[in-house]
C-alpha cells in the first residue's frame, strides 16, 4: 500500500467515518486475497465510504468510469487510491484484463454490478461483467449493501454479506448464465438491506 494512501487513509479515513456515521457490519467475516466486493451504487459517495469501511491494509482496487481520469489532478488521486479507468457502454478489453489481474494476484476488486449510480432497487439490471470476472478468476464473491441516504451526521449503514459462489453448468457459464448470476449477486446485495430507510 502506497505511502500517500496511508497519510490520506488514517487522517481522512476518520472524518469520513464520523460525518457518516458509519455504521459497518459483517466485516469481522470479511475474507481476503482475491475478492471481489460487489455493493449496490447510488452515490458518488460509494467508493469512497467503501475504502473508509475497510481495514488500512485491505489491499483494494476499483473500476471507475474513464471520464475521470481525463482530469489530471484527479486522476492522480483515484489511481493511488487504486483505482483505474473502464469505459462504459462498450466491451473495455483492458479494463478487463485489469480486473483480472487484480484478483489473480491475490489482491481485492471492488466493482459496482449496475455500472452507473441506480436512485432505486431494480432500475437497471446487473452487468454480466461482473459474473464473468468471478467465474473466470474463481474470485470470493462478496455482496454487499451501502445505504441509498447518505447525509452527513446521520447513519449510514455498510453490510458484508457472505461469500456467494457462482453456479453454471458447464466449463465455463454461457452469457445467459453470467446475466443470472451478475442478477443473482445484486440481489443479495440489495436483501442485505431490506428495511434500511
Amino acid at each position: 500500500m502506497n505511502r500517500l494512501f496511508r497519510i490520506a487513509y488514517k487522517i481522512l479515513g476518520p472524518i469520513l467515518r464520523w460525518m457518516f456515521r458509519l455504521d459497518v457490519q459483517g466485516l469481522e467475516a470479511l475474507p481476503s486475497g482475491g475478492v471481489l466486493l460487489c455493493p449496490n451504487h447510488s452515490s458518488n459517495w460509494d467508493p469512497v465510504l467503501m475504502l473508509a469501511a475497510l481495514p488500512i491494509d485491505y489491499c483494494l482496487h476499483c473500476m471507475a468510469k474513464d471520464s475521470l481520469f481525463r482530469i489530471p489532478v484527479l486522476s492522480q488521486i483515484i489511481r493511488h487510491f487504486g483505482g483505474f479507468p473502464v469505459a462504459r457502454g462498450h466491451s473495455d478489453i483492458q479494463a478487463v484484463k485489469t480486473a483480472l489481474k487484480v484478483i489473480k494476484d491475490g489482491e481485492n476488486l471492488l466493482i459496482f454490478p449496475e455500472g452507473t449510480r441506480v436512485a432505486y432497487e431494480g432500475e437497471v439490471r446487473a452487468k454480466g461483467g461482473v459474473a464473468m470476472i468471478a467465474t473466470r478468476t474463481g474470485a470470493k464473491v462478496i455482496p454487499v449493501f451501502i445505504s441509498r441516504e447518505k447525509k452527513f451526521f446521520r447513519k449510514t449503514r455498510i453490510v458484508f454479506g457472505e461469500q456467494y459462489i457462482p453456479v453454471y453448468a458447464g466449463r465455463k457459464p454461457t452469457a445467459e448464465e453470467n446475466q443470472i448470476i451478475a442478477d443473482e449477486i445484486l440481489e443479495r446485495a440489495y436483501a442485505l438491506g431490506r428495511g434500511d430507510a
